[in-house]
C-alpha cells in the first residue's frame, strides 16, 4: 500500500482500519449486554414470562426510589463502606439498572437520569485528584483502590450503551472526552501497576476499558483491554502490596491473558472460588458484549469453552445450600444468589447451549438479567424444560494446564442428607492464596462438621479496617495452623513466603469415585518443608455396619530430620466428650509466638491414654466423633482462637490438635464420624455415642498401609492403600495377620469380619 500526505497519519489510520477489521467494530446502539433486535424480542415476550417480569417489576421498584432521592456524585474520601464509597456504588448499579429499564420499558425518565447522573460525573471527574486513603497499591479517583473504579466503568458502560442515542452527539462529545476517555486511560497506562497482571483486579480493569471501548467504537481501547499494556509502558519490577509481580518480562497480560492462565481446563479458577464468583460477571459481560458485536471471534470457544466451563465449576464449588467453599481467601455466606451468578448463570445458559439443568439453579436466584440471557432462562423456566442441576462427585485440576494440583470434592448423598469433602491440594492461587497444602474441610448438607476459616475481613464494613482485609489475614487466616492440615515445627508451610509457595503445586495420587460407597482422594507434597514428604489419603466410606458414611483420612509424613507435627481439626458446635485426661491452665497462654500459633489459646493439654482418642462434639442437631489411632506419646491440645486479638477481629472457633514430637516418620490416622441427632423442641439425643469401636494401623511399610475399622457390634472393615504405585492396572498381594489379599489398582476396602 503506497502512503500519501503524512505518512504517520497515513500509518496511524491504517492500523486503525486493520483493527476494525479484526475485531469488526459494530453500528447502532445498544449493542453490549442487550441488542437492538434483543430489545425487540424482549418487548414483544413482556408481560406473558413471569420470571423476566417480576424481575423487571424488582428493578424498577428499587431505581425508581433511587431516582426520587435525586442525584448525588459526592467528592470520594472512604474506604469501603463508607458513604462517599457506597454513595458511588449505588450509582453505578443504579445506572446499569436504569439504562436497562429505558430499553425495555421505552419511559425517558430512565434515559434522562442516566444522562443526568453521567453529566454530574463528567463534570466531577476531570477535578478529582488520587483518592485521599492511601492503603492501595494502585489508588483510584472514584474509590480508594483502581479496582473499584473499573467496576464503575464496567456498569456504567452498560447504562452508556443504552441511552447512548438519546443523549445527543453534542452531550456524548463532552462526556467522552472528560469523563469516559480520561477514565478509561487513568486504570489502564495511568495504572499499570493495577491494569498489567494476571489478577481479577486487572480482569475487571481490562473489562473496563474494553466495555467502553466497544460503546465508543475506540479500537486502540479494545486492543489495550484485549492484550494488555505495551512492554514499555510498564516500569520495571513493579509489585503489588499483595506480594504478587505486577509484569513479567515476557508475560502476557490483557483480557486473553487473564482467561488464558487463572483457569485450569476444568474450569477452575486459581484463586479460589469466592474471586472466581467476583471476576466471573467482568468475564461473562464483556464476553457476551464481544459475542454480540464480534461473533467472529467466538469468544465462548475460545480455550475449549473455558467460561461455559468455569460456571459449572464454580456451580459445583458449593454446599447443598449454594455457598462457596471458603478456599483461599474467601468470606464464607457467599452463594450462588450473588448478582454475578445471576448473570453467569443466565450467560451460561444462553450461549452454552441451553442447559435445562441451569434453570434449576435460576429458579432458585428467583431472579434474571435484564437482556436476552435473562429472556431466555425465564422462557425456559416458564416452558417447563427445567431439570435438576445434581452436582456430583468431582476432581478439577489447577493450573492453566491442569497439571499444578487441583481440588477434589466427594459427595456422598441419600434422600436429604449429604455429607461433602473438599480436598484441596492446589497451587498457591495467586496473592489470595493460602499456604494449607493437603488440607480439607467437611459438611452435613451445608453445616460445616470440620472448617476452614475463610478470610480475616469483615467486607465492606467501615467499622473494621475501613471494609478491607485486616493485618490477622496474614498473621492468621493464610497460615497453615488456621487449616486442617500438618504444620512441622510451628512453622507455615513455604515458611509462608508468597513467592516460595507459588512455585509447587501438590500431586494428585489417586482420585476414584466409580465406586459409590468407596471414594477416594489422594495427594502428596513433597516441598512444603525441605526433605518432608506428606501424602494425604482420605476415603468416604459407606457401609450398612454405621449409621451414616465415615471419612477415613490417613496423613503420611515422611522426613530427613525429627520434627514435632502438629494436625489440627477445627470444629463449630459444643464438645460433648473426650476419653483422655486433659489439664487446664490456670492462666491462659498463647499456643505460639508466630505462624499463626499466636493467635491461638492453649486451653487444655493432654496424653493419649489408649490406642485410640475420641473427640466429640454437637453441631446443629447432629453428633460427631473423631476416633484417632494414637501413640502413648501423642500429646492432645484443645485450643481456641483469639489469643493476641486486641480489636476482636477473629472469630472465637475451637480446635482439637493432635501433636507428635521428635520423629521423622509418622501416621496420623482419623475416622470422623457422623451419627445421632438433638431436638431442642423434643429435647431427645438419640444415637449420642459414638459407634466406632477401634481404628487401627494394621500393617505400614513402604509400599503399602492398611486400616481396620471395628464397630460397636463387633464387625470389621480394612482398607488398603497401595503408597508407591498408583497405576489403575497394578496387581498387588500382601499379607496381614496371616491372611493375603488381592486387588487390582491403588486401593482396596473389605468386610474381613
Amino acid at each position: 500500500m503506497k502512503l500519501k500526505g503524512n505518512n504517520y497519519l497515513e500509518m496511524a489510520a491504517l492500523v486503525v482500519f486493520l483493527l476494525v477489521f479484526q475485531y469488526g467494530i459494530a453500528q447502532g446502539h445498544p449493542r453490549l449486554i442487550m441488542t437492538q433486535k434483543g430489545v425487540q424480542e424482549i418487548k414483544s415476550q413482556l408481560g406473558k414470562v413471569p420470571l423476566f417480569d417480576n424481575s423487571v417489576a424488582e428493578v424498577k421498584k428499587e431505581v425508581d426510589a433511587e431516582m426520587a432521592l435525586g442525584i448525588d456524585v459526592p467528592l470520594p474520601k472512604d474506604f469501603s463502606g463508607g458513604y462517599t464509597h457506597e454513595r458511588h456504588k449505588k450509582n453505578w448499579l443504579i445506572m446499569q439498572k436504569a439504562g436497562a429499564l429505558y430499553q425495555i420499558l421505552g419511559d425517558k425518565k430512565y434515559a434522562t437520569y442516566v444522562k443526568e447522573m453521567l453529566l454530574a460525573y463528567t463534570k466531577l471527574y476531570p477535578t478529582l485528584p488520587l483518592h485521599l486513603q492511601e492503603r492501595s497499591y494502585a489508588r483510584g479517583k472514584l474509590f480508594w483502590q483502581a479496582l473499584n473504579d473499573a467496576n464503575w466503568l464496567v456498569y456504567v458502560s452498560q447504562a452508556y450503551d443504552c441511552v447512548y442515542d438519546f443523549i445527543g452527539a453534542k452531550d456524548r462529545a463532552l462526556i467522552e472526552k472528560d469523563l469516559f476517555k480520561p477514565f478509561a486511560d487513568f486504570i489502564s497506562i495511568g495504572s499499570p501497576q493495577y491494569f498489567n497482571r494476571v489478577h481479577n483486579h486487572s480482569t475487571w480493569g481490562n473489562v473496563a476499558v474494553g466495555m467502553i471501548a466497544l460503546v465508543m467504537d475506540d479500537a486502540e481501547l479494545l486492543e489495550r483491554a484485549m492484550y494488555g499494556l505495551k512492554e514499555d509502558s510498564v516500569p520495571a519490577g513493579m509489585k503489588d502490596n499483595d506480594g504478587g509481580l505486577i509484569k513479567k518480562p515476557g508475560q502476557k497480560t490483557g483480557f486473553l491473558a487473564n482467561v488464558d492462565e487463572p483457569f485450569s481446563p476444568d474450569g477452575y479458577y486459581n484463586e479460589g472460588p469466592y474471586y472466581q464468583r467476583y471476576a466471573m460477571y467482568p468475564f461473562m459481560v464483556f464476553a457476551e458484549a464481544l459475542q454480540n458485536t464480534k461473533p467472529k471471534l467466538k469468544i465462548f470457544e475460545y480455550k475449549n469453552g473455558i467460561l461455559i466451563k468455569s460456571v459449572y465449576a464454580l456451580l459445583n464449588l458449593t454446599n447443598s445450600a449454594g455457598e462457596f467453599f471458603p478456599l483461599n481467601d474467601g468470606q464464607k455466606g457467599m452463594s450462588y444468589y450473588s448478582r454475578e451468578l445471576v448473570s453467569a448463570v443466565d450467560i451460561a445458559y444462553l450461549y452454552g447451549g441451553k442447559d435445562p439443568s441451569l434453570l434449576s439453579i435460576a429458579e432458585k436466584q428467583g431472579r434474571v438479567q435484564l437482556d436476552n440471557s435473562g429472556m431466555a432462562v425465564a422462557l425456559g423456566v416458564k416452558n417447563n424444560l427445567t431439570k435438576p442441576f445434581v452436582k456430583k462427585s468431582i476432581d478439577l485440576s489447577d493450573g492453566s494446564d491442569g497439571k499444578q494440583g487441583g481440588v477434589a470434592i466427594i459427595r456422598n448423598r441419600n434422600k436429604d442428607k449429604e455429607l461433602t469433602l473438599v480436598m484441596k491440594y492446589a497451587a498457591q492461587g495467586s496473592s489470595h492464596g493460602h499456604f494449607d497444602k493437603l488440607s480439607f474441610s467437611y459438611y452435613n448438607n451445608s453445616s460445616e462438621v470440620l472448617q476452614d476459616y475463610g478470610l480475616a475481613r469483615f467486607v465492606n464494613i467501615e467499622q473494621k479496617g475501613g471494609g478491607n482485609y485486616l493485618k490477622e489475614n496474614t498473621t492468621w487466616a493464610k497460615q497453615t495452623i488456621a487449616h486442617n492440615t500438618i504444620v512441622q515445627n510451628e512453622t507455615s508451610h513455604f515458611g509462608a513466603d508468597f513467592e516460595t509457595g507459588s512455585q509447587f503445586s501438590s500431586k494428585k495420587y489417586s482420585y476414584d469415585v466409580s465406586n459409590p460407597k468407596v471414594q477416594i482422594i489422594s495427594a502428596t507434597e513433597d516441598n512444603a518443608y525441605p526433605g518432608t514428604k506428606m501424602h494425604r489419603t482420605m476415603v468416604v466410606l459407606e457401609t450398612d455396619d454405621f449409621e451414616n458414611p465415615l471419612l477415613l483420612d490417613i496423613f503420611q509424613v515422611n522426613s530427613k530430620t525429627a520434627n514435632q507435627y502438629d494436625l489440627p481439626f477445627y470444629y463449630l458446635g459444643q464438645m460433648m466428650s473426650a476419653n483422655f485426661k486433659y489439664e487446664t491452665p490456670k492462666i491462659l497462654e498463647p499456643l505460639g509466638k508466630s505462624f499463626g500459633y499466636q493467635h491461638l489459646w492453649k486451653e487444655a493439654v493432654g496424653k493419649s491414654s489408649s490406642e485410640n482418642t475420641k473427640f466429640s462434639w454437637l453441631y446443629e442437631g447432629s453428633f460427631y466423633t473423631l476416633t484417632s489411632a494414637t501413640s502413648p506419646d501423642d500429646e492432645l491440645l484443645l485450643v481456641r482462637l483469639g489469643a493476641n486479638d486486641p480489636n476482636f477481629n477473629l472469630r472465637r472457633d475451637a480446635g482439637f490438635i493432635i501433636r507428635k514430637k521428635n520423629t521423622q516418620k509418622s501416621i496420623f490416622v482419623n475416622v470422623i464420624e457422623t451419627h445421632g441427632s438433638y431436638s431442642p423442641v423434643t429435647e431427645n439425643a438419640v444415637n449420642a455415642f459414638s459407634a466406632v469401636a477401634n481404628v487401627e494401623v494394621v500393617y505400614e511399610d513402604e509400599n503399602y498401609v492398611a486400616v481396620s475399622i471395628k464397630n460397636n457390634k463387633g464387625k470389621v472393615s480394612l482398607f488398603i492403600l497401595s503408597t508407591m504405585n498408583n497405576s489403575a492396572t497394578q496387581n498387588h498381594n500382601i499379607e496381614i495377620k496371616g491372611k493375603t489379599y488381592s486387588w487390582v489398582g491403588t486401593h482396596y476396602y473389605t468386610l474381613i469380619k
